[in-house]
């Protein structure tokens, strides 16, 4: 059966994509832009190809689609700014055959912008056709939640931009096939701009509760104690949680490169949530001192290596640069995640413990990154010589919190 939808890059965005697609019934062809780690299963992908979901032979199968939707990577330049080197050579890919009327959807988190300045004069150079006439671009924010079993494709709602009111209704007819509810923005940049907020407002709250772990920790304040009678406010109140840093695959974006036009919040946010990884460390050296131990030589065990809970994801996950500060303190680090079985830091392999209690009980100081749900927390509390949880995972009392 010949596919009606191409997803390009099959990362963290596209394949939850091809995923809810499949299980609609749309016959789906996925195209990789690069060396790729998705989220999904093994036992989630072999059902994807049952329904239909299989890889394109070559470029060829993207001009014999109706719908082709980009998905390719953006992660942080040199610069701080954006790298659009995958969603430029997707686009490529695509143009040189790129037919009429097809719908081309950029889900890969980019500024406000892109879009038009960017992909719109790749596509129209290199298949000869003319956006808005001969075939709709449109812009769609990426609101994927890896390992977040509540909110899918399916019952998240899904924004769409377009180049013109066309554009706009022809990928909204799309996405009304996998979601529930369909948001029309104004246009392609105001599509573009629904991402750069919802990160930033992800980013500047977690900056927010970061600096106040630290401040609540001077003062002696239980800072989880807190937060949770914080959000019993039943209006004007999120809560947000302190951690190690920050990961993930959309990183706040402070419009470099356009002067005048930074988000000074964003910048402000980032040098907190860079500083974790560091503060971590800091009480780390202090809870050893305490305990009549040196950072130097110490063992130190770090649990969950990923950037988010039961998932084998790495991407900007604080546990790197923790790692490397404490081998720079002296320390020998090891470590343990169910997830990753095996794990290299400055190019050198960290040593995986096979037995987590045993491990703990040995280690001289063990730090909590990722609660897994495989771990059991109040057992590993009770085994462990010393314990820093930087979740607020472990029972009240059974660890020092960050």
């Amino acid at each position: 059966m010949p596919a009606d939808l191409a997803v390009i890059g099959l990362g963290p965005l596209g394949l939850p994509l091809a995923q809810a697609a499949v299980a609609a019934g749309i016959p789906t062809v996925g195209y990789r832009t690069g060396p790729e780690a998705g989220s999904l299963s093994p036992a989630e992908l072999r059902r994807m190809h049952s329904e239909g979901f299989r890889l394109a032979d070559g470029p060829a199968e993207l001009g014999r689609v109706r719908t082709a939707v980009i998905c390719a990577p953006t992660p942080r330049a040199a610069d701080g700014g954006l790298d659009l080197t995958q969603v430029e050579t997707a686009a490529r890919t695509l143009a040189a055959r790129l037919r009429p009327h097809t719908t081309v959807i950029l889900e890969s988190p980019v500024l406000p912008g892109t879009t038009e300045d960017v992909l719109r004069p790749l596509l129209e150079e290199g298949s000869g056709l003319r956006a808005g006439r001969d075939f709709h671009l449109a812009h769609s924010p990426t609101r994927v939640d890896p390992g977040n079993r509540a909110f899918t494709p399916a019952n998240t709602p899904k924004v769409i931009g377009g180049l013109t009111p066309a554009c706009t209704e022809s990928a909204a007819a799309f996405y009304g096939r996998i979601t529930d509810k369909v948001v029309r923005a104004r246009g392609l940049r105001e599509a573009e701009a629904v991402q750069l907020l919802e990160t930033t407002y992800r980013h500047v709250n977690i900056a927010l509760v970061n600096e106040m772990a630290v401040l609540c920790h001077d003062l002696g304040v239980d800072l989880w104690d807190v937060i949770r009678c914080a959000e019993s406010k039943p209006f004007g109140f999120q809560a947000f949680r302190p951690g190690p840093g920050v990961g993930g695959h959309t990183v706040p974006q402070d419009l470099v490169g356009q002067p005048g036009r930074g988000l000074r919040m964003v910048e402000l946010a980032r040098q907190v949530n860079d500083q974790m990884p560091r503060y971590v460390v800091q009480r780390a050296a202090t809870l050893l001192n305490e305990h009549g131990k040196s950072a130097r030589g110490a063992r130190v065990l770090l649990l969950g290596v990923t950037y988010k809970p039961d998932l084998a994801d790495q991407q900007g996950t604080p546990a790197h640069e923790i790692a490397v500060r404490l081998m720079s303190l002296g320390a020998a680090v090891s470590y343990h995640d169910p997830h990753i079985p095996a794990w290299t830091v400055l190019d050198r392999p960290i040593p995986r413990v096979d037995s987590l209690y045993e491990a703990a009980a040995d280690a001289d100081l063990t730090i909590l990154l990722q609660p897994h749900r495989t771990y059991d927390l109040q057992g590993l509390s009770v085994k462990a010589q010393l314990l820093l949880d930087t979740r607020g995972a472990t029972p009240t009392g059974a660890a020092h919190r960050l």
